[in-house]
């Protein structure tokens, strides 16, 4: 349902205003996050090329939390295990974790460019809304002033 913004009065467009602007930041806020978890898939995908037959039996740090890591040797450069969700791993080969990164990474980016339109379409109404508040506001202000200079003559 299409409504003449200049048919709406100024609390209605500050309203309008309010709520484009929690919506705009809704969709900013999905695409950040989209893009911080598509950042951490192509980082464990990237991180899955130095698992190779030169680098095995090689010494390396392995992390148990952000900030403390434990020395360990590269054993098995042929399987992973992969976090698929909720707590669970599935050992699988490198090309095949690789793989399903690739899907995943895919997955992100058709989420991002479906959300990026909407939230293009939200920032056009957001401007448009602002657009006329400023004309009504200065419609108002000109009202006012010659309304001003009749009473005083």
């Amino acid at each position: 349902m299409a409504v003449n913004l200049t048919e709406l009065a100024l609390p209605q467009l500050e309203s309008l205003k309010t709520q484009l602007d929690q919506e705009t930041e809704f969709l900013s806020s999905s695409i950040g996050q989209l893009k911080v978890v598509q950042t951490k898939y192509v980082e464990a995908k990237d991180s899955l090329n130095v698992l190779n037959k030169s680098n095995e039996g090689k010494e390396l740090l392995v992390p148990l939390t952000s900030s403390m890591y434990v020395p360990g040797k590269l054993h098995d450069v042929d399987h992973v295990l992969v976090d698929v969700g909720t707590g669970y791993y599935v050992e699988k080969k490198v090309e095949d974790g690789k793989e399903f990164f690739k899907r995943k990474i895919d997955f992100l980016t058709k989420q991002i460019e479906k959300i990026q339109p909407a939230l293009q379409e939200k920032h056009a109404m957001k401007q448009a809304v602002v657009e006329v508040m400023n004309m009504k506001l200065q419609q108002l202000h000109s009202q006012q002033a010659s309304q001003s200079v009749t009473t005083k003559a």
